[in-house]
């Protein structure tokens, strides 16, 4: 019988890599041995793989709250445990087991701001992990050789373990000791380390307030002093990638499926393109960027064979003015849970742009996709933004029903995410500046998105603020996930462009409240028990059961 993967906490050869990025700075980092390691080496591959496991679960999360295209018409088999094999290794086997013998080496040598640096990163990671799985090994990792498989601790003490972690972290800050080699995120700016972890600390705090009575005072404390988490741009914590093709590829991983040779391979979510096109969403050309000026069924006659849905009905279900299919202007993407196969569509179908994935600027080119075009990769991958924080600050303000804290909290977001987006036109050398939008046409939008928020009942700025969570959160979709699960919304709005797309099939069963666990653990560890379907919640999430929520199942 095999030992569970987790038992490779043990092991510090087994470095397996998915996703290698700025591995020019390491010596053949996937052949750590105990003769040649040492602290940065270590914290460098730490680094690499929080990135790319961030990246793979937020992308999971985007797909099942339509930010991402998702395939597959049941929930409970969109998402198989060995899909989601690679993600737990980069936590178990990867992170958790470097970590493990990085803080033994750390300790020894008293570097107090590596072991900072690593207990946040570890926090971050256990928070996401029990956001997206519930509960999962937690305390009996540390001693590996006592627990040959370990148990699932319960998603709550999983994230007080976390919070304590990140006390820890901020205290170790304060104590002397040297840089890291390479700091990926911060550059060694640790009261930006110091910020993070705080703002981790008030994203646990918000997923937890349904079921806590205190978490909002905790998140209160630290919001209510602006100097101590992430509030501007400068502080953002993202992952920056390269343009590197070969010896190493450093390109957003986005971005290397997208600008082929063959044309783009990944399909876009037609929701998302649709909304933010209805919208006027001054984002939308640096999400996107177009190969054709039109979709079969918007613009282009229905075309069978590369867009077989453009010859059928729109499904009994959906509701009046809900996109299908085909979105105008040659956003050519595909609907939530559309499993039609794989049509000759690779040079007309819409690609990743210039933000996050460093791809190309639409200026109404309507060029094909190529190797090297636009930024040539050089993206980023968006964990934690100041726009992100300011959209938690309005959900915390609107929970509390200060409608007006969570208005200037929505209108800072919007300001920052867009301005943040906008920036990233200087990386495509041939983006065509006409079309990029100025300070009044980004005050329009803003404007108008808070007329339409300041007007609404209670359950329509839900809708506004969960709508708006979505879109600022594309590249990662992690916090959209929770915020969905936590609300419901958004939904079925009695605005059009509100009403989050059904799922094509009438049935598809209990949306993702908590994803299934990777074959690598539950098939051999007789500890964690496999779960029955994805209707599972998460501690957090006192809601209704799916299917009845959320409402847009």
């Amino acid at each position: 019988m095999k030992k569970p993967i987790l038992l490779a906490i043990f092991s510090l050869m087994a470095f397996i890599s998915c996703e290698n990025s700025d591995l020019e700075l390491l010596d053949d980092p996937n052949n750590i041995t105990l003769d040649k390691a040492d602290l940065n080496r270590y914290t460098n591959q730490i680094q690499l793989d929080f990135a790319s496991f961030m990246r793979q679960m937020g992308r999971n999360a985007a797909q099942a709250t339509r930010v991402e295209y998702m395939f597959g018409r049941s929930y409970n088999n969109v998402f198989q445990p060995a899909s989601l094999d690679g993600e737990w290794i980069l936590a178990y086997q990867k992170m958790f087991s470097d970590i493990a013998a990085a803080e033994k080496i750390a300790l020894e040598e008293e570097q107090n701001k590596h072991l900072a640096v690593m207990k946040i990163l570890k926090a971050y990671a256990f928070i996401t992990l029990v956001d997206h799985f519930g509960d999962v090994p937690f305390s009996q990792i540390s001693n590996i050789g006592e627990y040959t498989a370990p148990s699932a601790d319960p998603g709550a003490a999983v994230y007080q373990g976390a919070i304590l972690l990140l006390d820890e972290a901020k205290d170790l800050l304060n104590e002397p000791g040297n840089s890291l080699e390479n700091d990926f995120y911060y550059n060694n700016d640790f009261d930006k380390w110091r910020k993070l972890a705080n703002t981790v600390k008030m994203q646990a705090y918000l997923a937890s307030r349904l079921v806590d009575q205190g978490a909002m005072v905790n998140f209160n404390a630290i919001a209510n002093n602006p100097g101590s988490y992430i509030s501007n741009e400068t502080e953002d914590f993202v992952f920056q990638y390269g343009a590197n093709t070969t010896n190493p590829d450093t390109r957003h991983p986005g971005y290397s499926a997208d600008y082929t040779g063959n044309g783009v391979s990944r399909y876009r979510s037609n929701w998302l393109m649709h909304t933010m096109l209805e919208n006027d969403d001054p984002r939308r050309r640096f999400y996107f960027y177009r190969q054709v000026n039109c979709t079969p069924g918007a613009g282009c006659p229905p075309d069978q064979g590369r867009l077989p849905c453009s010859v059928t009905q729109v499904p009994n279900h959906y509701t009046v003015g809900m996109v299908y299919c085909s979105v105008s202007d040659g956003y050519w993407g595909r609907d939530h849970g559309n499993a039609e196969g794989l049509p000759q569509d690779g040079l007309q179908k819409t690609a990743g742009g210039v933000y996050p994935f460093g791809g190309r600027f639409d200026g109404d080119e309507f060029e094909s996709v190529s190797l090297g075009i636009g930024g040539g990769g050089a993206g980023i991958m968006p964990v934690m933004l100041s726009s992100y924080v300011d959209l938690m600050r309005a959900e915390a303000s609107l929970s509390q029903n200060n409608a007006g804290a969570a208005g200037d909290a929505l209108r800072s977001a919007l300001q920052k995410s867009t301005q943040k987006v906008i920036g990233f036109a200087s990386l495509d050398p041939d983006a065509n500046t006409n079309f990029i939008p100025n300070a009044g046409t980004v005050n329009n939008f803003v404007n108008r998105v808070m007329s339409e928020f300041s007007s609404a009942d209670t359950n329509g700025k839900w809708e506004i603020l969960g709508n708006q969570t979505l879109i600022a959160n594309y590249g990662n979709g992690h916090l959209g996930y929770n915020f969905y699960r936590r609300t419901g919304f958004p939904y079925r709005g009695t605005h059009p462009t509100h009403a989050l797309q059904l799922n094509v099939e009438v049935s598809p069963g209990a949306f993702i409240r908590s994803f299934l666990y990777p074959s690598v653990e539950a098939n051999v560890n007789s500890n964690i028990v496999q779960k029955p379907n994805v209707g599972i919640q998460v501690f957090w999430d006192n809601n209704p059961p799916s299917p009845a929520f959320p409402p847009a199942n």
